[in-house]
This record gives structure tokens, C-alpha cells and sequence, in this order.
């Protein structure tokens, strides 16, 4: 008679020794993983508070793909080095004693982890993260309040248990012939079996069937902040937070420049020692009583000296060109910092980006943060990206973050990918149109993210009549184009723009919209159009056109030449469109004449190198470290702006470096201080 489940046996057999022996422990860890998070699940869930299904659901299933991450990482060691005999447990005793002494540590710590984890979010509503290594600075009062607060002596007790459990039941598995009997293929047959055992673990740490892999931002797919704890691993969030675990703020220095910080912003209602920098605003707005879509365009790389209308001879951008002869341009408009993420996080936020270890929106603790544009209540809301290659950085930022957020991303899209940056910028306008067409008379804010204008500079065969051109090298140069392929790039991202508004001002919404384009940030380099100091105190990195363009509803075309920051662009917007909103970050309205004679852009340079911070005025461009030490202030207007002159003007240099370290700190603050309504931040 044949043996029950005979075939499945000799399938079981074929694999490696250590797969198999690796397949059940990582059951294990996943099953009691996925136990916590039930468990986290029924103790904090709030009765009161309506969840969605679907969203819980998507949080256990993203959940469930981080703990099988951490269980394979787990399972990594033995799988790789398990092969080798002089680590193979079924040949050298000390070998399976080894690998007995990983899997009881390891399951030790998951199990240790998830119980503190627990505990950590029921005190501060937070989940475990490397923040918390702050408490054993003083391990006294930290013990002595575990001790007095939780059962410390059951939960070790449990924890020997759980590692003695570990440990025999390892045993147990290498003992079992099921496991020990060797793999029944060899050859060229084993070769191929083990590639494939070795793409389901490389897709078990990877995660996701996409470009790029599951990060700890896919945990933050809502606006709730429950469901996203929830979905999030412990284990993962501790190690992803390492590099963040220190408060990167000083609260006494952020109360020290409170009052100065608050009239620059124009705060009424002060309180210095709970640090409120919260002002409300009501604007008239364009039109009383009438929804204004919006539509910000956001566009990568638009450094100002590669666009015709200031300047560059090589007239790359006829499209640009005419819709700013038609809108408002502001000419002296900078982005804090050099970065797409950077910049997205500074738009959504109002806060520069003044995070030195990567990024804000890499930061798990800085990821939940009040934005204005929930402030556009009964609007839809939508954001389109070309590519996933920054998507990945933000994404916890903005589906976190955006109340009921329509998110358009890699396979959204029936155009085809066409580089690593993903759909064209025209294919991106297109699927946008389509989009805004679909939505009738329903408002709408959103926010198209271009990514084409990148290296390697990939022209589509779909380009709707886009023609390249030749130049002289000398010529390319000089224009501060670094190549004949970037330039045609550069024209061809116009060339997208101009297409997306020809076919905009045939749709209804057009009249009926503002449009705001800006480029994410500068790029390195120089320009014989340029004047002296603009490369030299490398504000090429920073300044980029900001051009509001709504021909029906702002009136004739016009110049702005103060000074600007990203950091403004969501207020002005609620405040031409009239939409009250709270306002609780640096940001001003750009329109607003009572900021006119006090407007400034802080710049940070060398995240990681020497990190400066700036400040940037009408006249002077104040540069000093951000750890402190000499500042120089330099002259725009003079003939050498590079030079120093603050031994010439030292008043002003007091002055600008008081306001420029009050603002740094107060964005350093903010940054960990600026949650959603009715969120507390994290800990």
C-alpha cells in the first residue's frame, strides 16, 4: 500500500537539508509575531472609533509581510552558512548546538521585544522604537520602574521558558528523520533547486512584486494612526529608527528664540512654554463663495539658470516661458535644501527638511505631520508620480498624513515604464488630465510629481511630435547644460508641460484652477548668464522657479522679485483659493503685505559633510555651521558677494544669525512637534 502523502515526501526531500529545517522556525516566528499583533489589536483598539475593514485588514496583510521579513533575516545564517560542513548541525555536534543557541536567542528577543513593545505603546501610545534607549541612561530609575510597574519576575521566568522551548524543539527537528535524511536530488537538479529556494527567500525579504521593495513607510497607507501602528513590526521599527535614536532638537534653545521665531511668523496667541506657533487663518480668497481646484506641479531639477526666462540663452524652455509671461513669477524663490524628498516633505510640511541622518520622510519618528492641505475639506485629493524611486521615501508621509488621498503610482498607469525613473512626464500629464477630466464639477487639490529629468535622459517613442536638437558642446557648457542628452531631456520635459495645458484649456476644470509649478530643488553647477555668486555661494541648489498661473482668476502676468521660500507655497495657496486653515509651521503667505519688509529662505548645505545652515534676504545671505562656530555674511549686491563682510555690517549679522539659529531650531523642533490634529507626536 502506498504511504500517505508519499509524493509530497519525495517534493520535501529534494530541498536542502537546512530549508527545511529553516521552513518551520520561520512558521513559528511568524505565527508569534502575528500573535502580537492580534493581541495589540484587542487591548488598544478603541471601541468607540469606526474602522474601516478593508484598512485593517491591508494592516495585518502589510504586518504579516514585515514579520516574515525579520523571520527569513532570522533564518538567513543557517540558510547560508547551515550548507557548509563545518556548520552543518547534522555532522558536527557543536555545529547544531550553535545553531540551537541562534534560533533560543532570537526567538528570545522577538518574544522580549514584542512584551516591552506592548507596554511602550500602552504608556506612551507609541510603538517600541530606538527612542527608547534614552531610559537606560539612568537604569536605576528605569529598572526600578519596570520592576514597580510590570511582572518582571514572571516575564524572565517566561523567557527562559520560551529560550528552553526554543532549544528543544531544535533538537527535537534535527533528530526527526524528515529533516535529517539528505536532499534526494543532486547534479545539475540541486543546482536549480536551490536557486529557487533561494528566490522565495530573497522574495520573502524583499516583500513586494514591485521595482522596489516593502519599506516601513508601506505601514503608513493611513491617515489613522492606529492602523498604521499596527501594521508596523517592532523588531524592524527598533533597528529602522537606530540611526534616529537621539532627540535632534533643543528644546531651551527653540524657548530662547521663541518670541523672535513668533513675530517673524506672526503668532497672537503665545505660549513660550508650550511652544505654540499655531495661527489661524481666514482668507478672502479669489472668488467668495466659489471651490478653486488647485494643481501643483511639481518638477524635477527646474534649476532656475536652465530656464529661458531667466536668462539661459539656449531658450530650452518655450513652454515655461510663455505660461509665466501670463502668471506670477517669482523670481528670488529657494528650496531649503538639495533633495526630491527633501522638497516633498518641505512642500507637504512647511518645515525645511533640516534632518542631517538622510531624511525626515525616512525618519519613522518624524513621519506623522500636520499638512494644510487636509484644510481643503470636501476637495478630492490627488497625487501623481511618474516613478517609484523617490515614491518609496515619501509615501508614509503622504497616505499617512492626507486625509482620504488618491494615490497614482507605478502600476497605476497603462503607459509603459520607460527607464528606472518609470512613465513619461507626458504620459504622467496625460493619465493626470484624464484624471481631473473624470472628476466633473467635484473640486480637486493635486499635486503632479515629475521625474523624467534624470540621467539616463530617456527621450519615449511616445513624445507627441518632440523634435531633438544639436548644439556646439562649448555652447552647452556655457548655458550650464552638462550634455546634448540632458538638454534634450530638459526640452522635453517643457515640451510635456506644453502639451499638458494645451490640452487642459480645452477642459472644463481649466478655468476654474490655479496652477502652482515649481522645481523640487537646483542642481549643482554654473552658467556664464549667471551673476557672480550665485554658483560660488552654490545657491544654483536651492533657487528654482515658483510660477502661480491662473490667467481667469489672478489678472495680468507680473514679477515678484522678494525673496521666497518652498516653505510658503502651501499657505498661499489655501489663501488665494480661500480656504481657512491652521497654520502651524514656518510657512507665509506669500501675498500677505504685512511679511514684505521680513521676508527670508533658509537654506542647509552639506547634509553630509560640514552641515551649514543659511538665511537668505533681500540683500544679505548669512552662512554659519549648524553646530555652531564663525558665521559669514555675505553682500548680494555687491561686487564680490562671495566676500565677508560681516566685520563691515555687524549689526546685521547679528541680527540675521540670530533669526537664521531661532529658525533652524524651531524647524528641528517642529519636525518631531508637528502632528496631525488630535494625534500626539512620538516619543
Amino acid at each position: 500500500m502506498r504511504p500517505r502523502f508519499g509524493g509530497s515526501m519525495r517534493v520535501w526531500r529534494t530541498m536542502p537539508r537546512v530549508v527545511r529545517l529553516a521552513l518551520p522556525l520561520v512558521a513559528l516566528h511568524v505565527a508569534t509575531m502575528s500573535a502580537f499583533r492580534l493581541a495589540f489589536f484587542i487591548v488598544f483598539r478603541n471601541p468607540q472609533e469606526a474602522l474601516s475593514g478593508a484598512e485593517l485588514a491591508h494592516a495585518f496583510y502589510v504586518g504579516a509581510k514585515l514579520d516574515l521579513r525579520l523571520a527569513v533575516l532570522v533564518a538567513l545564517p543557517l540558510l547560508v552558512l547551515g550548507g557548509f560542513s563545518w556548520l552543518d548541525p547534522w555532522r558536527h555536534r557543536w555545529a547544531a548546538i550553535a545553531w540551537q543557541a541562534h534560533y533560543g536567542f532570537w526567538t528570545t528577543v522577538l518574544v522580549l521585544t514584542h512584551f516591552i513593545d506592548l507596554g511602550h505603546y500602552g504608556y506612551l501610545e507609541t510603538r517600541l522604537n530606538a527612542a527608547a534607549l534614552q531610559y537606560i541612561e539612568d537604569p536605576k530609575v528605569s529598572g526600578r520602574m519596570m520592576w514597580e510597574s510590570y511582572p518582571v519576575g514572571w516575564g524572565l521566568l517566561g523567557l527562559v521558558l520560551v529560550a528552553l522551548g526554543t532549544w528543544f524543539g531544535v533538537r527535537a527537528l534535527l533528530r526527526r528523520p524528515a529533516f535529517s535524511t539528505p536532499t534526494s536530488v543532486a547534479g545539475w537538479r540541486r543546482v536549480v533547486v536551490g536557486g529557487l529556494c533561494g528566490l522565495v527567500v530573497a522574495g520573502g525579504v524583499y516583500g513586494k512584486l514591485s521595482y522596489y521593495p516593502l519599506r516601513w513607510s508601506d505601514a503608513y497607507f493611513s491617515t489613522n494612526a492606529f492602523v498604521s501602528n499596527l501594521a508596523l513590526n517592532p523588531v524592524l521599527l527598533f533597528a529602522d529608527t537606530l540611526k534616529n535614536r537621539r532627540q535632534s532638537f533643543d528644546v531651551e534653545a527653540v524657548r530662547a528664540s521663541y518670541q523672535l521665531v513668533a513675530d517673524y511668523l506672526g503668532v497672537e496667541e503665545r505660549d513660550p512654554e508650550r511652544l505654540v506657533f499655531a495661527r489661524k487663518v481666514r482668507p478672502a480668497g479669489l472668488v467668495g463663495g466659489r471651490r478653486v481646484n488647485v494643481v501643483i506641479i511639481l518638477i524635477e531639477s527646474l534649476a532656475t539658470y536652465k530656464v529661458g526666462c531667466f536668462g539661459n540663452p539656449m531658450h530650452a524652455t518655450p513652454a515655461f516661458d510663455a505660461l509665466a509671461r501670463d502668471g506670477v513669477l517669482f523670481r528670488r524663490f529657494f528650496v531649503p535644501s538639495h533633495g526630491t524628498a527633501r522638497s516633498v516633505f518641505t512642500l507637504l510640511t512647511g518645515i525645511p527638511d533640516v534632518e542631517v541622518n538622510e531624511t525626515s520622510s525616512r525618519n519613522p519618528l518624524a513621519v506623522h505631520q500636520h499638512t494644510i492641505v487636509n484644510a481643503f475639506e470636501g476637495y478630492e485629493k490627488l497625487y501623481f508620480l511618474g516613478g517609484s524611486a523617490t515614491w518609496g521615501n515619501v509615501r508614509g508621509l503622504l497616505s499617512g498624513n492626507i486625509v482620504d488621498l488618491h494615490l497614482y503610482e507605478e502600476g497605476d498607469y497603462d503607459a509603459p515604464r520607460v527607464d528606472v525613473w518609470g512613465i513619461s512626464d507626458l504620459s504622467l500629464f496625460e493619465a493626470a488630465n484624464r484624471r481631473f477630466r473624470e472628476l466633473g464639477e467635484r473640486p480637486f487639490f493635486a499635486v503632479i510629481h515629475t521625474s523624467g529629468h534624470h540621467r539616463p535622459y530617456t527621450i519615449p517613442e511616445d513624445h507627441r511630435g518632440f523634435v531633438k536638437v544639436e548644439a556646439d558642446e562649448t555652447a552647452l557648457r556655457k548655458a550650464g547644460f552638462v550634455s546634448l542628452p540632458e538638454l534634450n531631456a530638459f526640452r522635453f520635459l517643457d515640451h510635456s508641460l506644453g502639451w499638458y495645458f494645451e490640452a487642459a484649456r480645452k477642459e472644463a476644470y481649466f478655468a476654474n484652477t490655479v496652477f502652482v509649478l515649481l522645481g523640487d530643488h537646483g542642481l549643482p553647477g554654473s552658467a556664464a548668464h549667471l551673476p557672480y555668486g550665485t554658483a560660488e555661494l552654490a545657491l544654483v541648489r536651492f533657487q528654482v522657479p515658483l510660477l502661480i498661473y491662473a490667467p481667469g482668476l489672478l489678472g495680468p502676468g507680473r514679477e515678484v522679485q522678494t525673496v521666497a521660500s518652498e516653505v510658503d507655497v502651501l499657505p498661499t495657496v489655501a489663501s488665494l483659493v480661500g480656504v481657512p486653515y491652521l497654520n502651524t509651521t514656518l510657512g507665509r503667505d506669500l501675498f500677505d503685505p504685512r511679511s514684505d519688509s521680513n521676508r527670508f529662505a533658509l537654506t542647509l548645505t552639506d547634509q553630509y559633510r560640514v552641515p551649514e545652515v543659511g538665511l537668505l534676504g533681500e540683500r544679505f545671505y548669512l552662512r554659519m555651521p549648524r553646530e555652531g562656530g564663525v558665521a559669514t555674511l555675505h553682500d548680494l549686491t555687491a561686487v564680490d558677494p562671495v566676500a565677508d563682510v560681516a566685520a563691515e555690517h555687524p549689526e546685521e549679522a547679528a541680527r540675521l544669525q540670530r533669526l537664521c539659529r531661532g529658525l533652524y531650531e524651531t524647524a528641528r523642533y517642529m519636525i518631531r512637534h508637528n502632528p496631525p490634529a488630535g494625534q500626539a507626536p512620538p516619543g
